[in-house]
């Protein structure tokens, strides 16, 4: 089978049976060119022919490339190799797996950054006005769905794309969202009166006005043509805003992500709860927020504690 065949028979497959996002599959599909043609300045046109020692030759030149590539990077890219080949296998397309032996690197677990929850405050009013504060009904539409965007991604802990795939019929019993993560997996969210009445003043006041310019869609959030908000777009509302707040660090949407499990947890949460709320399939995923949150509990415990020092 020829190389750029078993690409694209493997993509279709990761798209199609095992619902991963289009995010997702742009990385795989990036990391397998780059593999394809190396395999290819080497005389390998067929995926028949690619030995363990081609593979294996293939991670330790790109391991020792010229910037060295990020550990989450180079794991990535073994992934993917991996996951092609025993696709492959599995399908009865090639005998073996030439890729059995390689072993991912160990990615250097790196702690989420949470913002305060005075930071929070901060950026949420610097995205638009408070529903029902004096200078809510004098704002500009966009700010008006701005600050529901991100009352609503703090207030729920969801991904920005599960966001931005929201349809206003997602939001019907009130104080719950109905939210499909990866793998179209369906969860149930809280949202608490703040994201409420920020998303009830969007619906009533902007989304009807922005609809109006462009074709009819369900999704929730719209640019100010009409067409459904993109991810991108809603990373650049958040660093928007950011900088109006003064906000100094590095804040994403996911910053809001670690900052909603992160107090939380400060606040009492059972960690499975969060896990829940999260959409993680483990626990161990969402246990690193604890290492955060103990980090303020020493800091307590220095300054409270008498023979703490």
């Amino acid at each position: 089978m020829e190389l750029e065949r078993a690409v694209e028979t493997y993509l279709r497959h990761v798209a199609l049976e095992r619902g991963l996002s289009d995010h997702t599959i742009a990385a795989y599909r990036r990391d397998l060119v780059v593999y394809v043609e190396w395999l290819r300045a080497r005389g390998t046109a067929k995926i028949e022919a690619v030995t363990p020692a081609l593979v294996t030759e293939f991670v330790a030149e790109r391991a020792a490339a010229e910037p060295p590539p990020a550990a989450s990077s180079l794991a990535r890219l073994q992934s993917s190799v991996r996951g092609l080949h025993r696709f492959l296998v599995r399908e009865g397309r090639v005998d073996d797996d030439p890729s059995g032996r390689l072993r991912p690197p160990k990615t250097p677990r790196r702690l989420p950054k949470a913002l305060t929850i005075s930071q929070v405050e901060d950026l949420l009013d610097a995205a638009g006005p408070a529903p029902g504060s004096s200078d809510a009904s004098a704002a500009e539409p966009a700010a008006v769905r701005d600050r529901a965007l991100l009352e609503l991604l703090y207030a729920t802990g969801a991904r920005v794309s599960e966001i931005v795939h929201l349809d206003v019929d997602d939001t019907v019993h009130g104080d719950l969202l109905r939210v499909r993560g990866k793998g179209d997996k369906e969860r149930v969210v809280p949202v608490g009166s703040y994201a409420h009445a920020a998303i009830e003043a969007y619906l009533t006041r902007i989304r009807p006005a922005l609809a109006a310019k462009g074709r009819a869609t369900p999704r929730l959030f719209l640019g100010v043509r009409g067409a459904p908000l993109s991810r991108q777009s809603a990373w650049l509302i958040i660093q928007a805003a950011a900088e109006r707040a003064g906000l100094t660090a590095h804040v994403s949407p996911h910053t809001l992500r670690h900052s909603f499990a992160t107090h939380l947890l400060q606040g009492g949460a059972d960690v499975r709860v969060v896990q829940e709320l999260l959409g993680h399939a483990s626990v161990a995923t969402t246990q690193i927020y604890t290492h955060v949150t103990a980090d303020a509990l020493r800091d307590v415990y220095a300054t409270a504690h008498p023979r703490a020092r």
